[in-house]
């Protein structure tokens, strides 16, 4: 009898272990959204190219970088949320200002705009 109740036991616990699924994310600011800027030279400088660049995943966080011609000059992690068509992206640990944007689509591509409508970045 005690082998069969812990044989009963075994198949109980693998079946309840495979029972939970973690939910998938497939919201579409996944990606990666790029801003690129370019200074003008002046008389003592060449141009500077400063791209910035934020990498959405699936668990709510992701990767910022910022590139001063092709070398990363800044990088940190932040989290991110969605909230009534919102996606407000906050950098712990940093004197970064959270940020609430809203994604436009457009012929051109997608966008994610701040609330005055200024596009922060695009999809590549």
């Amino acid at each position: 009898m005690k082998k069969v109740f812990s044989l009963l036991s075994i198949i109980a616990i693998i079946l309840v272990s495979n029972c939970s699924r973690i939910p998938e994310n497939d919201n579409p600011v996944i990606g990666i959204w790029s801003d690129i800027e370019v200074a003008p030279a002046s008389t003592t400088a060449k141009s500077q190219t400063v791209r910035k660049e934020w990498i959405f995943n699936d668990a709510y966080l992701g990767r910022y970088h910022r590139k001063i011609n092709g070398s990363i000059t800044f990088k940190t992690d932040f989290k991110w949320s969605y909230e009534n068509d919102k996606y407000i992206i906050s950098y712990p640990g940093t004197d970064m200002e959270d940020q609430v944007l809203s994604m436009k689509s457009s012929e051109e591509g997608n966008t994610l705009a701040d609330a005055i409508g200024n596009v922060i970045a695009v999809r590549e």
